[in-house]
């Protein structure tokens, strides 16, 4: 299989790699990816290309909340938009984004030549191309794209035409693509670590992808469970969540909310992490509580598993169950918060400066607080029953999921693209982004809280007379944020694909710790071939 040099040294890790030691070039370079890097870049160009589409689709949204009545789209499409905006930025735009920053920097960071199954992780990237392609293209099918919801509940999903399929199947293909990237993940970081990084070595992202792999392979059969189930209710005659044949469409959201709950934590480990490996560099200083760090995030891991149905207190669920969810929900914010203190303790003292990975990872930190806080307010049962299906809490998973996932990719953006392309970023322009995408994505959100608490409805494309000035603010936002990304890709990531920018070092940042530190930048197509010998700390190669 694998095309070892004669010459080549005892020991050495050719995991499948038929490239005889030089890099692919052209289009088979791309096509036939087995090196981490490569397919690293493949995941990061194609969740920003859903960004994008997801973008267009949140815009969409925002245009038509611009002013009251019906503007721009009917409510059908409106409902169709609203949909496809959730699954295309959970499925498409966030989730492979940090599969990316796996794949290219967790080798890197335990020493190891490349991903344990090289081929797997080819083809679990190309997976995600036809998912997309199918997702985006159901809004060309009879009847338009689904409609339900992005979380797809019974018994709408048993009314949609047939986009409905063509979305159950391409969310089976982006979590079957999702469980072999977890695999991968887990068998790389278990087995190819570096002789001398033991497990309370590694770097923070590599123990926050760790247990975020876990969590995937936990959850996605159960929401291939859940929509299987929906898919025989369509069309073979079951009544899983029919209530004429004796199902609950309410059980749905039970299975589903099971997958949901650590889905959303899915998505915001990883980010964890990032923030981990970006706070310590600029502070320089170590990290503050590394062992509690780890035990926070597997806290969290645990407790993900508990807590799903406070996503439906308002189903009529018994007192003792409202009451379990609640404490549980809020116990959850425990660990969440000794992140938050570790954090400002490592900051605390240390001799901060601030470019463009430290801005959005301290714009991170304030803007996720306030997420984390506003969700405590709606894990009260008695409250939830006001605001639940309010914009409250739309603003609040967008303080998490925007201000919280987002803003950390660009935070691990900024940090390690010297290291991925070799030439610095234009800092100035860096700034732009960061201060840019705080401003209006404040604007955007923000308001929402208000209109939620004033009782307008999610998922309505019309409201009263009451709430057109806070959507008129929303809306204005909502285009400057979308405007902000593309100026980010334009000015910021195009120029350094192209090799634009000044040569940088191999440690670009003077406080950053870690192996991927010690390979040149731009990183070689091929690093660690052989398993480096590593100081006491894990953090340099000595030999």
């Amino acid at each position: 299989m694998s095309a070892v040099l004669p010459n080549s040294h005892a020991g050495h890790h050719d995991h499948a790699h038929d490239d005889h030691h030089h890099a692919p070039t052209g289009w088979r370079r791309w096509v036939f990816a087995t090196n981490h890097k490569d397919i690293g870049t493949l995941y990061l160009l194609f969740s920003f290309t859903m960004l994008m589409i997801g973008g267009v689709l949140a815009m969409l949204i925002r245009a038509e909340l611009f002013q009251p009545g019906l503007q721009l789209v009917n409510p059908e499409l409106f409902n169709q938009l609203t949909t496809m905006h959730g699954l295309i930025m959970v499925f498409g735009a966030i989730m492979p984004a940090f599969v990316g920053f796996a794949n290219w920097m967790i080798p890197l960071q335990i020493g190891a030549s490349d991903m344990a199954f090289a081929r797997m992780n080819n083809f679990s990237f190309w997976l995600l191309i036809p998912a997309g392609l199918t997702l985006v293209g159901s809004f060309f099918m009879p009847g338009g794209a689904p409609a339900a919801g992005w979380t797809l509940y019974a018994p709408l999903t048993l009314q949609m035409g047939p986009s409905m399929d063509a979305s159950i199947f391409a969310m089976h293909i982006m979590g079957a693509s999702s469980i072999m990237g977890a695999i991968n993940i887990i068998v790389t970081i278990l087995n190819m670590r570096a002789p001398g990084m033991t497990l309370m070595k590694m770097p923070m992202f590599c123990w926050t992808w760790l247990i975020t792999a876990y969590l995937l392979i936990a959850v996605m059969p159960v929401l291939a469970g859940a929509i299987t189930m929906t898919l025989t209710d369509r069309h073979f005659g079951t009544s899983f969540f029919n209530p004429a044949g004796g199902g609950d469409p309410v059980m749905y959201q039970h299975i589903f909310w099971f997958f949901g709950h650590p889905e959303v934590y899915i998505m915001i480990l990883p980010a964890f992490g990032i923030i981990s490996q970006v706070v310590p560099a600029f502070a320089r200083k170590r990290l503050f509580g590394y062992a509690s760090m780890v035990y926070a995030v597997a806290a969290i891991a645990i407790l993900s598993f508990i807590v799903w149905a406070h996503h439906m207190f308002t189903t009529g669920m018994p007192v003792t169950g409202q009451l379990f969810f609640m404490y549980a929900t809020m116990l959850i914010a425990v660990p969440t918060a000794v992140k938050i203190f570790n954090w400002i303790a490592t900051m605390w003292r240390g001799s901060m400066t601030f470019e463009t990975p430290m801005l959005f990872a301290v714009g991170f930190i304030f803007v996720f607080t306030i997420g984390g806080f506003t969700g405590l307010i709606p894990a009260v049962a008695p409250i939830d029953t006001q605001i639940q299906d309010t914009y409250y809490i739309i603003a609040h998973f967008h303080y998490v999921l925007v201000a919280g996932s987002l803003f950390a990719l660009y935070a691990g953006f900024y940090y390690w693209a010297p290291k991925w392309t070799g030439v610095m970023y234009n800092e100035g322009r860096g700034k732009i982004h960061f201060w840019w995408s705080m401003l209006s994505f404040n604007l955007t959100f923000f308001p929402m809280h208000f209109l939620g608490l004033a009782g307008m409805p999610r998922r309505y494309a019309d409201y009263p007379m009451q709430f057109a000035d806070f959507n008129m603010v929303a809306s204005i936002g909502g285009f400057l944020f979308g405007l902000a990304q593309v100026y980010f890709f334009v000015a910021v990531v195009m120029p350094v694909m192209r090799g634009q920018g000044q040569k940088a070092p191999q440690r670009p940042w003077e406080g950053a710790e870690g192996l991927e530190w010690e390979v040149p930048s731009p990183a070689p197509f091929h690093t660690f071939e052989n398993p480096p010998k590593l100081d006491a700390t894990a953090t340099r190669v000595v030999g």
